[in-house]
């Protein structure tokens, strides 16, 4: 791969979405937990009474209660395949991405597809450093080379190809050849991230042996937390961000920006954040829908109460992709492929990956906004040596239910002229 020695940022970061704070809902209503649910509703047999008797059922179809991962939304996850290089371009856009912002355009032609990054799609004061906008792009520069084999082609990137123009992301150069399969693009559609409770069985040391084995590049690694003391450590570390995140009004404001209380809305976006996607129980999710639209305090509350329990419980390791400078964009790139990488591969294996990203949000907000660097001073701890810095952490292990489809935007809608 043809790559830059150094790039510092994308031109033009991430802008902070347009919504009126002054209207948000940021007061103090209760927190969405199990026990506010099964209060307001009174348990399974209420529910079916309210469903049957007070038009819930109605509500419910509304709602999309009855419609988990159809319509438009999902129509993206059984595009995979098709002729020429927009073939790739459906897998590109199935990758993991923060926020599900889904921040790329391509521009597709017979011998070659270009990425873009679309940074009006960033998250504000959760990205300020554009770091989460770049690894989204570098997931699905991942899903688009894995696609070229096994759909005819011999695909060569070159990074950054135009220093004048950094959303230019990638040039990927196509030239026909013979089709040849591939695990990791079969495990494209099936790729999910699973925030749902871990089963207890662990992850053997071969097998993230394996794993670190998917890195190729010399400027990002793969650091594994696997001892009770190192999962604790970053448990706790985790909490106190997503506790600072919370609090931070600007960070909590653009963050729910991007939830989808509406399925109508989720089905003409095709983005955002779900309640499908959230790893509740499947009762639960049902009743949570039947209810009023989720405010931001709540969303807060309730993604504080399952970090703590069940994500960070559940954990069977840890793992962190890092960087010798996480500012670097080339290397963002590179981190997103190897999560991408690793994700899939732990997909096929029959595991479960969710991307935990609180400390690293926190710290880049230290260092943009002039706070204390509290989380990111902390985060260093388990560096592999002085100088390497954390870029993407995330939690694994073996699935106690089947992840759910987040939406996702078809190749139509992200291709350009």
């Amino acid at each position: 791969m043809n790559t830059p020695q150094r790039q510092d940022s994308l031109v033009n970061p991430p802008t902070r979405v347009e919504i009126d704070r002054a209207a948000d809902d940021s007061g103090d209503a209760l927190p969405l937990t199990r026990r506010r649910v099964l209060r307001v509703v009174g348990g399974t047999a209420a529910f079916i009474a309210v469903a049957a008797v007070a038009g819930g059922a109605a509500r419910a179809v509304d709602r999309g209660v009855f419609a988990t991962g159809e319509g438009p939304a999902y129509a993206a996850w059984l595009e995979q395949g098709g002729e020429g290089p927009l073939s790739l371009v459906r897998a590109a856009v199935l990758a993991s991405n923060a926020h599900n912002t889904q921040p790329w355009l391509f521009r597709v032609e017979p011998t070659g597809i270009d990425l873009f990054a679309d940074t009006t799609r960033g998250t504000g004061a959760n990205d300020p450093l554009g770091r989460e906008l770049v690894i989204s792009l570098g997931c699905a520069l991942e899903n688009l080379l894995l696609a070229a084999a096994p759909n005819g082609f011999l695909a060569t990137p070159t990074l950054f190809p135009d220093p004048a123009e950094l959303k230019h992301v990638a040039r990927v150069d196509l030239t026909p050849a013979a089709p040849a399969g591939s695990p990791l693009y079969g495990a494209i559609p099936n790729r999910h991230t699973n925030r749902a409770a871990y089963t207890e069985v662990p992850i053997g040391a071969e097998t993230l042996a394996a794993m670190t084995d998917l890195n190729d590049t010399a400027d990002v690694a793969l650091v594994w937390l696997t001892t009770p003391e190192e999962k604790a450590a970053f448990g706790a570390l985790t909490i106190a961000a997503t506790e600072a995140f919370t609090a931070d009004t600007e960070q909590s404001v653009d963050s729910f920006a991007w939830w989808r209380n509406d399925w109508d809305e989720m089905q003409r976006l095709k983005d955002g954040l779900t309640l499908d996607a959230a790893g509740l129980p499947p009762l639960t999710r049902a009743l949570v829908k039947m209810m009023p639209d989720i405010s931001r305090a709540e969303s807060d509350q309730a993604w504080l109460k399952s970090t703590r329990e069940p994500q960070l419980a559940t954990a069977a390791a840890f793992g962190i992709v890092v960087g010798r400078d996480h500012r670097a964009a080339a290397q963002r790139i590179e981190a997103g492929r190897l999560f991408q990488r690793l994700h899939l591969w732990a997909t096929a294996e029959g595991m479960a990956m969710q991307p935990i990203n609180q400390t690293v949000e926190r710290r880049d907000r230290e260092l943009s906004a002039g706070l204390s660097p509290d989380i990111g001073t902390a985060l260093d701890a388990p560096m592999p040596e002085p100088g390497w810095q954390a870029m993407m952490p995330f939690r694994i292990g073996y699935p106690g239910e089947t992840p759910l489809k987040s939406p996702r935007r078809p190749a139509a809608e992200v291709v350009v002229a």
